[in-house]
């Protein structure tokens, strides 16, 4: 019986593509990461809208200082990871003799694979989680709707708009938030309505 002291760091951008993660968010993490001494093996998963890096040491290492190490590997790295982060990446000590002793497949043969996700996200595993004696779910293969938008440049030019103005304008007019309030005289209630854009027309 082996204990190797190994730490996994979870960082999530919802909507990046894997290839996005890797790059952007994994890449720099992965860089500082592997400054820390005593590190024997350095692997990293990333998926839709999350990466998954996982570091074993060697067996003499502390745990507890090498989780130090890696707070501080996280925080030298913020300045390079995407500003859009909702949250700063977090780390965990994990047993890498574990493995999941329960997975399910969830699948239709009529509803498209966006909402089977949509499904298994935001009801399936919220319901797993809460279940007593579960320590981690996790949810793999998801596909999540998406919007692209393309700018032709030439016809910017003369309008004197950017990329970053259209981008701006987008992000401004998709948005959920609160939209105002109501006072009255013995409690404040937010105001709370989805105008997020969820198709090309609007």
């Amino acid at each position: 019986q082996v204990d190797f002291p190994t730490i996994q760091i979870s960082a999530s951008l919802p909507g990046a593509s894997p290839e996005t993660m890797a790059s952007t968010v994994a890449a720099p993490l992965e860089r500082r990461l592997g400054q820390i001494p005593a590190v024997s093996q350095m692997t990293s998963t990333s998926y839709l809208g999350s990466t998954s890096i996982t570091l074993q040491f060697d067996l003499d290492r502390d745990i507890d200082a090498a989780a130090q190490d890696v707070q501080s590997a996280i925080t030298a790295a913020s300045g390079q990871l995407p500003h859009n982060l909702p949250s700063a990446p977090t780390y965990r000590k994990v047993n890498p003799a574990d493995a999941p002793i329960l997975i399910y497949a969830v699948q239709s043969d009529t509803l498209p694979l966006t909402q089977v996700d949509d499904y298994a996200e935001n009801v399936l595993v919220q319901q797993l989680s809460q279940i007593e004696g579960v320590g981690q779910v996790n949810l793999g293969g998801q596909q999540k709707p998406a919007v692209r938008v393309q700018v032709d440049p030439a016809k910017l030019m003369p309008l004197g708009v950017n990329l970053t103005d259209i981008s701006t304008a987008i992000t401004t007019a998709s948005v959920n938030e609160p939209k105002g309030s109501l006072n009255g005289a013995r409690r404040n209630l937010a105001i709370y309505d989805n105008d997020q854009l969820t198709s090309a027309a609007p």
